[in-house]
């Protein structure tokens, strides 16, 4: 009994240090609880800021790409429109999408062509000219030189045949007077019969021969004169033609300037056709791109005119990202850095590249651009559109089109 009465008095003695060292031992595991909560969080914390500072994002961006707007170059009447020409239909590259009346370019393309062949023809007969022209025109300077120079030597025979003349009749005068004095003085001396009348009539024969003869030459003085007179004025006449020939060279200059006014028009001929052909190919209208078609306002037997909008199509093999990052995202950004697109369209990511950077934010590229000289400025953070290529294994099917809203997030580190 003495024994069960020691170990209650122990129990009681116990109990109250176990119930301590229990309250002790749970205080102590919520603070090391607590301790541990408050450690996974601050490192939960700092991982969040180590993983979030290597990454800037932003649900500003969507899918852009190229639209081809076709057009025609010439005014004409639709003839046929491709039954695979309708919204939202696929077409390929080099598909003939619609042709206009070619009837009347047809017919312009004939008219440059009958054309050419005149300029042609005009062209060989400039050729042809060219030397006709040139022998023509030296070999009449040559014998206008010639001439001239035999006028030239004509005067001056006909100055000696002066010059011989005019010593002829010095001579004659010489014996003309000489045979008047013996017929003076031999008619004295018939008178007194010292001679005899017919020795007389000698004497004055050959002096009337005399006065005959120096009548004669200067007959013949004055007809030399005359001569020469006409001979200085062939000299005259042959210089005039020398100085006409010698427009040989002009001559020669422009009929080759007229060659080569043919041969301008004959190049001008050449574009007028190959024009014609132009236009003659614009009759047909081929997609450029393959693509889907979009906004058609074309149809069968309408008249078009040039620069009038027939149709879209959107190549939905070539698209991009346009993001629009603010300015202050941008410090470590860089063109090839990784970047994961996520498409509410399809709730799923796509990886691709940064492209390019933006030459200027959005809005400087608006229709009014901000104008910030006035001095009611207020500070905005702005946006750049950075390019984001995707990976051409992203896309095999082309599902992307453009205008889809995406979320774009870039690994800057």
């Amino acid at each position: 009994m003495a024994t069960e009465v020691r170990l209650e008095e122990m129990e009681e003695i116990v109990s109250p240090i176990k119930k301590q060292k229990i309250e002790l031992s749970s205080k102590l595991s919520k603070k090391v609880l607590a301790i541990a909560l408050a450690a996974v969080g601050l490192l939960g914390a700092l991982g969040y800021w180590l993983y979030v500072r290597h990454y800037e994002s932003t649900d500003d961006a969507q899918v852009d790409g190229h639209f081809a707007q076709l057009s025609t170059r010439i005014t004409g009447t639709v003839t046929y429109v491709n039954p695979l020409v309708e919204n939202d239909r696929f077409v390929t590259a080099g598909t003939l999408l619609l042709e206009l009346d070619p009837r009347d370019y047809e017919a312009a393309l004939e008219h440059a062509k009958a054309t050419l062949e005149t300029k042609e023809a005009q062209l060989h007969a400039a050729q042809l000219q060219v030397p006709i022209t040139d022998a023509s025109a030296y070999s009449q300077l040559r014998l206008a030189d010639a001439a001239k120079q035999e006028a030239i030597a004509s005067v001056a025979a006909a100055e000696a045949d002066l010059t011989a003349a005019q010593h002829r009749v010095q001579q004659d005068q010489a014996v003309a007077d000489r045979a008047e004095r013996d017929r003076v003085r031999y008619a004295a001396l018939v008178e007194k019969r010292e001679i005899s009348r017919s020795y007389y009539d000698a004497r004055a024969t050959e002096a009337t021969a005399s006065a005959q003869s120096l009548d004669s030459d200067r007959a013949a003085v004055a007809a030399a004169e005359q001569k020469i007179a006409q001979t200085r004025s062939l000299v005259v006449q042959r210089e005039a033609q020398v100085t006409s020939a010698r427009t040989a060279p002009q001559q020669s200059s422009d009929v080759r300037a007229q060659l080569e006014s043919a041969q301008g028009e004959l190049d001008q001929a050449r574009a007028d056709v190959h024009t014609a052909e132009l236009n003659l190919s614009y009759t047909k209208i081929y997609a450029p791109v393959s693509g889907v078609v979009g906004h058609k306002t074309v149809e069968l037997g309408h008249r078009i005119q040039p620069g009038q909008t027939l149709l879209t199509v959107v190549p939905v093999d070539d698209i991009w990202i346009t993001a629009n990052f603010k300015e202050t995202q941008l410090r470590h950004m860089r063109p090839g850095q990784a970047v994961t697109v996520h498409v509410d369209t399809f709730g799923r990511d796509y990886k691709g590249t940064v492209e390019d950077m933006a030459g200027a934010s959005g809005p400087l590229f608006s229709l009014f651009p901000p104008e910030n000289a006035s001095g009611n400025y207020v500070k905005i953070v702005q946006r750049f559109p950075i390019r984001v290529r995707i990976d051409q294994d992203q896309n095999p099917k082309h599902d992307l089109r453009p205008g889809m809203s995406v979320e774009a997030t870039v690994r800057v580190r």
